[in-house]
């Protein structure tokens, strides 16, 4: 070790390079007790200047520190030692082999993995790791979750963060970029720039830098290129995370890169090789997220027309389970605007949807019923398109998931309902009066595990009462126990819930208050009612609409006595001056109610 101090003292090119084998036979030797003994002896202090672009010697030391970084334990003391700026220097050379072992050197100091190191050149006897994989999976966990999402091994860290952050302000990526196109033709450089930029795109900071080079073209370029399934994998892991921004997306359309996918996807539609499989579910997956930014989408909708919009409609009726789960989540992000859904539906689309959801209900694929319910429910929103949904019998089938057990469905399901009835009273009447449903409702209400189906449950259930305004289906949500729901959702955090639960209260109570009277006495709703317009934080339209709700209920003596007994007089009379006059009109009339009836 002191050799080499005293090789750097002494300036002595052979003496230099001979004690830089050494260290490298150690490290080959017995990595992890080498990289100690440098560690200690102060090495790496050593190792910032020979790092210099004129240093004959900075690729060998740009390998040492790509060795010693394979050890988690050393990383810290290499960015101590001032390396970071002087590899970033390096990343402009014309050298090759310097390009080759400078990459790998900041690849290993940055990485955070107890699995992998980036790669040695095939002319380095040294470990060769293997590269981390994509996942690409349908995010199901959270029942809100509607498209595909990306989960990408990276640095974990927010030491390892830091340090990536750091490479980004020097500027390290539009480097690798420009390096990335020089040296396409080299395979071990092409690697090094994919491994690189799949570690870097996963700060959010980086995408910027990134969207300002022409990385998508140049990635786009070499996927066409690529014939190994290992090699296009790589490139797939550098697409999906970068594919997360919108500037990109719309980048990489520009640059072809949705042509490439569909001729992945005819490729290996058939195929029943593993890799085949991987390489159609990477594609079709690739395809979604790239449909997820809002003028990429549009453009390959190209108002209905789009030959990539029509290729993804045609995976729908496919047999093969991804296509059929890719086309449909493609549908539902297509389905984001009123203009592609009213087209979608006039275009019979609808029907493709429901063929597939009744393939299902015996297979029971999850991952298909979510995301084709999801699109049934993104093309229900405009309310030209609901008549015509109902009328070819989406709520008919949708209905057929209710014994479904997986919430991601209950959810999609619950929200496709609502979407329908929306301003559709015959629609809501013949639900509402459904007691299979109310009742399965009334159970959802009660999934504490899962707050989204818990909240879409009580939100249809209110819908069901405001969109028929029928007195059978009060009957029907009372009979079914959903009042509790109800006055509970009049509690929630969000005013649009609350909202919603006290129209329906009021319905229920100006339809069938005698009906009603138990359970409104049982949830204690004069309560819930006193503490909304006691407390400053409730909206204005919550304090409005419970005054209407409590004049709804005075019919009821055992309704009238609880309201008498809280003095509700006094909040009312201070609400008089509210300085929403809609609110202090209906505290005037609310006041007048109480006088009298007291």
């Amino acid at each position: 070790m002191w050799k080499l101090k005293l090789a750097s003292a002494d300036s002595a090119a052979d003496s230099m390079e001979g004690c830089l084998d050494c260290l490298l036979k150690a490290l080959t030797h017995n990595n992890a007790e080498a990289s100690e003994k440098i560690r200690d002896a102060g090495v790496l202090d050593l190792f910032s200047a020979l790092l210099a672009p004129k240093s004959p010697c900075a690729p060998k030391v740009a390998n040492i520190v790509a060795e010693v970084a394979k050890n988690e334990f050393m990383r810290s003391p290499c960015v101590g030692a001032g390396l970071l700026p002087p590899l970033v220097q390096l990343l402009r050379s014309e050298d090759q082999d310097v390009l080759l072992q400078t990459g790998r050197a900041l690849g290993n100091i940055c990485y955070d993995s107890r699995e992998y190191r980036t790669p040695a050149p095939p002319s380095c006897n040294l470990h060769v790791g293997l590269p981390q994989t994509l996942h690409l999976t349908h995010q199901l966990s959270s029942p809100s979750s509607l498209f595909t999402q990306i989960n990408l091994m990276g640095f974990s860290t927010s030491y390892h963060n830091s340090l990536q952050a750091e490479l980004i302000s020097m500027g390290v990526i539009p480097t690798l970029v420009k390096l990335l196109g020089i040296h396409s033709q080299n395979p071990s450089l092409t690697e090094m720039c994919l491994i690189a930029f799949g570690n870097l795109a996963e700060l959010e900071s980086s995408k910027e830098q990134f969207a300002s080079t022409n990385i998508a073209e140049e990635l786009v370029k070499l996927f066409q290129k690529q014939v190994e399934h290992e090699k296009k994998e790589m490139v797939f892991e550098v697409l999906a995370p970068l594919a997360e921004n919108d500037t990109i997306k719309l980048q990489l359309v520009e640059a072809g890169l949705v042509e490439s996918l569909l001729e992945v996807v005819d490729r290996t539609v058939d195929g029943e090789r593993e890799e085949d499989m991987a390489e159609l579910k990477t594609a079709s997956d690739l395809m979604v997220l790239l449909l997820l930014g809002d003028e990429s989408m549009q453009k390959l909708f190209e108002g209905g027309q789009g030959s990539v919009f029509q290729r993804v409609l045609s995976w729908v009726p496919s047999h093969n389970h991804q296509l059929q789960l890719a086309g449909a989540l493609a549908i539902a992000n297509f389905a984001r605007n009123d203009g592609n859904c009213i087209h979608m539906v006039e275009t019979g689309i609808v029907q493709k949807l429901l063929d597939l959801l009744e393939r299902h209900v015996n297979e029971g694929n999850v991952t298909v019923q979510h995301a084709a319910l999801s699109a049934l429910r993104n093309l229900a929103i405009p309310v030209v398109n609901k008549s015509k949904m109902l009328s070819l019998g989406v709520a008919d089938v949708v209905l057929k998931f209710l014994p479904s057990e997986m919430p991601p469905v209950q959810f999609k399901l619950l929200g496709t309902l609502r979407m329908l009835i929306d301003t559709q009273a015959q629609a809501a009447e013949q639900l509402g009066t459904n007691p299979t449903l109310v009742e399965r409702l009334t159970e959802w209400c009660e999934a504490k595990d899962h707050a989204g189906v818990m909240g879409e449950s009580s939100r249809l259930l209110s819908a069901l009462i405001r969109h028929s305004r029928s007195k059978d289906v009060v009957r029907t949500v009372i009979q079914g126990g959903g009042v509790k729901h109800l006055v509970n959702m009049a509690t929630s955090e969000h005013v649009i819930m609350q909202n919603e639960a006290l129209v329906a209260l009021g319905l229920m109570a100006a339809l069938d208050l005698g009906l009603a009277e138990k359970d409104f006495e049982g949830t204690r709703l004069v309560q819930v009612l006193h503490k909304l317009l006691s407390d400053e934080r409730s909206a204005p339209e919550i304090k409005y609409n419970s005054m209407i709700l409590i004049c709804a209920i005075m019919g009821s003596e055992p309704l009238h006595q609880a309201v008498r007994g809280l003095a509700f007089l006094d909040v009312v009379a201070k609400l008089r001056a509210h300085e929403n006059q809609t609110v202090a009109q209906q505290a005037s009339l609310t006041e007048q109610r109480l006088t009298v009836q007291s």
